[in-house]
């Protein structure tokens, strides 16, 4: 079984489609975002609602390579390059399916 099913901690860019869950952190790392500015990005998805604890749904992936990813948090829809949704660490919300394989059902 993968990370994913195994709700373990996982970037939100890894996610599919439909994925709901729960965002555990953002990283504040400026190398990894492009930021020299001291992660102002990181800042800025703070600042938006990718807090920790909020709810999330991966609602779409664009076509071509799957970027943007637009993620509603809260009552709010936000389209996210790939490395922006990369710094963002979360748990995923396991499927009725997965949910059941753990179960041993």
């Amino acid at each position: 079984m993968d990370a994913v099913a195994n709700n373990e901690i996982v970037p939100l860019n890894v996610l599919e489609q439909g994925a709901r869950g729960i965002i555990h952190a953002v990283i504040e790392d400026g190398q990894s975002l492009g930021d020299e500015q001291a992660s102002t990005i990181a800042r800025r998805l703070l600042e938006l609602g990718f807090v920790p604890g909020a709810v999330f749904e991966v609602v779409a992936r664009m076509w071509p390579g799957n970027e943007p990813l637009a993620v509603r948090v809260g009552g709010s829809m936000f389209a996210l390059r790939r490395r922006e949704a990369e710094a963002i660490q979360v748990r995923r919300e396991p499927t009725a399916a997965a949910a059941l394989q753990v179960g041993g059902r």
